[in-house]
């Protein structure tokens, strides 16, 4: 598939919790786009020249539009939140692997997401639920704001825990798994480093395959600045180091091959 930078148009968009924003956004991009791929979105301001990764939430392919849900934590997102209906805005995309949905063929497939890592998990939930698949979303949040829990709703059965104990189970993920005893084959995970390290170390309790979105700064998002590398059991063939580019090898990857 041909990475194309094109000039998308804001169709909508509204802060759904303190610091974090929905936006859609009208682009003929939306159909090659799948469930864990991300886009890279440049700001206006020619200061800051690379494109901020963001991954996909949700694909419209019938009105051509792409839904981004995405956490304030620098000057380019913050440009980003302050768009409105009908701006221009310039994308990079369809980048990354996504998720293989063949993996949770007619398995009791769990997806995992904690804090901005919820976003890729309803797209995915879509596109299972759409496949017939029966899904679990265990969905990790810092307090009771419980940004796109309606909409995932819709898709799968879902088992909120939140840090702070005010909605749902209190602690992480795998608490949630443990206490309400969530049995999986096949887990997909989006989120912050330590949740995806806990949850390798779980599959492989559970002799369940886990398959991983690595959260990680990224520059160039093609493969060509090495600024997003993760390490791997098995060398890579062009460059003979246990390395991987989380842009292009990635973000998703098998939780057994990847050191984390």
């Amino acid at each position: 598939m041909v990475k194309q930078k094109v000039t998308a148009q804001v169709f909508f968009q509204q802060e759904i919790a303190p610091g974090i924003y929905d936006m859609w956004l009208t682009t003929e991009l939306a159909q090659e786009a799948k469930a864990g791929q991300f886009i890279g979105v440049y700001p206006h301001d020619k200061s800051k020249i690379l494109p901020r990764p963001i991954s996909i939430c949700e694909v419209d392919k019938e009105n051509n539009r792409l839904r981004i849900v995405y956490r304030v934590a620098g000057g380019g997102t913050e440009e980003f939140s302050s768009y409105k209906a009908g701006k221009k805005v310039d994308i990079l995309g369809i980048l990354g692997n996504g998720f293989p949905l063949d993996a949770a063929k007619s398995k009791k497939v769990v997806l995992m997401g904690g804090g901005i890592g919820i976003p890729p998990m309803l797209e995915l939930a879509k596109e299972l639920s759409v496949a017939g698949e029966n899904v679990t979303a265990v969905l990790g949040y810092r307090d009771r704001n419980l940004f796109l829990k309606e909409d995932l709703d819709k898709y799968a059965d879902v088992v909120i825990v939140t840090e702070d104990g005010s909605v749902g189970v209190k602690g992480n993920v795998l608490t949630a798994m443990e206490e309400k005893n969530i049995q999986a084959d096949v887990i997909m995970a989006c989120g912050p480093m330590p949740m995806l390290r806990a949850i390798k170390r779980y599959s492989e309790e559970k002799n369940c395959k886990a398959y991983i979105s690595l959260e990680e700064r990224m520059a160039c998002g093609v493969g060509a600045c090495l600024g997003c590398v993760c390490k791997t059991k098995e060398k890579d063939h062009h460059s003979h180091v246990n390395n991987a580019r989380i842009c292009t090898d990635g973000p998703v990857f098998d939780a057994e091959d990847v050191d984390i």
